[in-house]
Parts: C-alpha cells; sequence; structure tokens
C-alpha cells in the first residue's frame, strides 16, 4: 500500500529504477504501446536488493490508468483495484 500510495504522490521513490518504463516482453498485461506501464519496486523484507516484488502502472504517472502487482518478478499480474 506504501507503493501505491507514493505512485499516486509522485514519489519520493525509494530505488532509482522506480518510475522507469516496464516493457511488458511477458504480453501478460493489456498490450499498449512503448512507454505506457512504469514499474515500481515493492519492498521484500529480508531481501539484499530489490527484490520479486512491483507494481506496474499504466498512464499517467501520477495518475494511473490501471495498476498491477507482481510478487514473482513478472511471471504473474494482479489488478490493484482502489
Amino acid at each position: 500500500m506504501q507503493t501505491y500510495r507514493l505512485i499516486h504522490q509522485g514519489g519520493p521513490f525509494a530505488h532509482e529504477k522506480d518510475g522507469m518504463v516496464f516493457g511488458n516482453r511477458e504480453r501478460l498485461l493489456p498490450l499498449q504501446k512503448r512507454g505506457y506501464y512504469r514499474e515500481y519496486t515493492v519492498a521484500t523484507p529480508g531481501s539484499r536488493d530489490r527484490g520479486a516484488r512491483r507494481i506496474v502502472c499504466g498512464g499517467a504517472t501520477s495518475r494511473p490508468d490501471a495498476c498491477y502487482y507482481t510478487d514473482d518478478h513478472y511471471a504473474s499480474f494482479r489488478r490493484i483495484v482502489p
């Protein structure tokens, strides 16, 4: 929830890669033009790096159309319903 709130506030984010374009190479999210999706790190307790958890949002950076959560590094996604 903390990362989701920060996305809607426009940050600040803990990781420099947060907000970078997500390419959707797995094609598990609805198809959109490159640059539509951006990814954000969700803290993984006990992990020394960014871990496998992410939120990927599409649309405007602080007013996304839709956001999706993955806890397995893009192998699956669940839509976040506000």
